[in-house]
């Protein structure tokens, strides 16, 4: 099975495409492990109504008539700029939930930058921050929203967050 690096340990790669996390809101990755233990690319084409990238491969979709958002960002600690992103990303995925439409949210392994929108986006629908990650946790892998900081920013809050980034700004 292959393996991504996490913080200090191994974190086996995801074992389906993507997972739904709550009704017509799906998290999911670029890669993920068939049940051979070979590592399969994820291609979508037009599974869902809106796919929302936040890692790119090229090849791997979504197909021409899906709405697609794309906002790169590092599994890493965020500035204030893109904890925005995130917040306006996870507003956009509850609105498309609101007017009946599918997404989906992904990264390179859907743990962790998909995690954090799909689990702000459940905050935005009335879900606390700890429930929030437990579901994603449940629904999608044990494995996802494993980055610490990530969760830090779902229970300060992202706006909380993004005002204590502003005061200390990445280099």
């Amino acid at each position: 099975m292959e393996k991504i690096r996490g913080k200090g340990r191994d974190v086996p790669e995801p074992q389906s495409p993507w997972d739904e996390i709550s009704p017509g809101l799906w998290m999911g990755g670029h890669v993920w492990t068939d049940p051979a233990g070979e590592l399969r690319p994820v291609v979508v084409a037009d599974e869902f109504d809106l796919v929302i990238s936040l890692f790119t491969r090229s090849g791997q979709g979504p197909g021409p008539d899906t709405e697609h958002l794309v906002a790169l960002m590092p599994d890493a600690a965020l500035t204030a700029g893109q904890l925005h992103t995130v917040r306006r990303l996870a507003r956009a995925a509850s609105g498309a939930l609101d007017a009946g439409r599918t997404i989906l949210v992904r990264c390179h392994s859907g743990y962790n930058r998909s995690g954090l929108v799909v689990a702000q986006c459940l905050m935005e629908r009335g879900l606390a921050a700890a429930d929030a990650i437990a579901l994603v946790r449940r629904r999608r892998s044990p494995w996802a929203l494993h980055n610490a900081t990530f969760t830090a920013y779902l229970a300060a809050g992202l706006d909380v967050a993004a005002r204590l980034t502003e005061l200390d700004p990445l280099p």
